[in-house]
């Protein structure tokens, strides 16, 4: 997420389905074997609506209506904050300069919002069993790509969740682009990503986010009560390819493919974390655990991959920094966590 952009307060952390007027229900698909349960729409983005253990909160924090799932999109839809997980194409800055369906976007080199079509046209279902889910964008006439998304249970290991995307260029001339992971999170959830040091970390705006990295692992520190209101995004190179977050009495843990800086776009981290907190609401604001992949050129019809392998697992252990890094090292050679 960028610090320049407008988040609407979270109107609470659980599913709510609407049942009528313009909120009607939306198509919900779920992938469920009996230790962890996903919920997909092919609505909105084709986005991951839920995931969690079987019989735990939602561990990602969905916002089903904020919006009317049913509105035409086009060039100048704006951003619903429908949150969940979705599938962005990065950079940032060049979201609307590639493009000439809005000119006044490209003219003001609008860093906001993300392009519609990816994020909140419907997609269509190409396959559908009950291990699992996958779903084709149209092709964006904003950035000339076509997404399609997988969304897997991993066979032998029932606390894990495969995510795939491929970005395929449907232009007739080359684009460049990296494929952006944006999962969204309560505001409060306590989040590590291993970092070697201070110098691979940069804060915008700067100082904004106060943070502790200490044997090689980073943390946020998250306002307490009485404190002043946090809100930035830190962008980090990290050591090893995961992440993890922890909330409610689960553990999460993001992997996915190291990239040295240089693949990564300037502008970007190959780790972002961006928060919106405030202790004195805290109902509403967000933290967004967010992973990019090498920024690419593709010529026409060529692709691009990128996948994160979820896990969660049950977490008993104290609310601490040190509790969640002592489980994280438990749980590392089988996870196969490096750093």
């Amino acid at each position: 997420m960028s610090i320049f952009r407008y988040v609407a307060p979270a109107l609470g952390i659980a599913i709510a389905l609407a049942t009528n007027g313009a909120y009607a229900r939306l198509p919900v698909h779920h992938l469920d074997n009996g230790t962890i349960r996903a919920s997909v729409t092919e609505a909105i983005g084709g986005r991951l609506l839920s995931f969690g253990l079987v019989g735990k909160p939602n561990f990602l924090l969905v916002k089903e209506t904020a919006g009317d799932p049913h509105a035409p999109v086009d060039a100048t839809t704006n951003n619903i904050g429908y949150l969940g997980h979705e599938v962005w194409i990065g950079p940032q800055s060049q979201w609307w300069q590639h493009q000439s369906v809005n000119p006044a976007r490209a003219a003001a080199k609008a860093p906001w919002p993300p392009d519609p079509y990816l994020s909140l046209a419907r997609y269509t279902i190409t396959s559908h069993s009950d291990r699992q889910i996958e779903l084709d964008s149209p092709a964006s006439p904003v950035n000339g790509i076509a997404l399609r998304k997988r969304y897997s249970l991993v066979e032998g290991q029932p606390n894990t969740l495969e995510l795939q995307a491929d970005a395929t260029n449907r232009r007739a001339t080359e684009v460049a682009w990296d494929l952006w992971f944006n999962t969204r999170v309560r505001p409060d959830t306590m989040v590590y990503v291993p970092v070697a040091a201070k110098e691979d970390v940069r804060i915008e705006p700067a100082a904004a986010l106060p943070y502790k990295l200490q044997d090689g692992v980073l943390s946020l520190d998250l306002p307490q009560r009485g404190q002043a209101a946090r809100k930035g995004k830190l962008f980090a190179q990290p050591s090893a390819g995961w992440m993890a977050g922890f909330h409610g009495g689960q553990a999460f843990i993001v992997q996915f493919a190291h990239q040295p800086r240089a693949a990564i776009h300037p502008e970007q981290g190959q780790v972002e974390l961006y928060l919106d907190a405030d202790p004195a609401t805290p109902d509403q604001g967000l933290l967004e655990m967010e992973v990019h992949a090498p920024y690419l050129r593709l010529a026409p019809n060529e692709s691009m991959a990128a996948s994160e392998r979820w896990t969660i697992l049950p977490y008993d252990g104290p609310a601490t920094r040190e509790g969640h890094i002592a489980f994280l090292r438990k749980q590392a050679a089988r996870l196969g966590l490096d750093g």
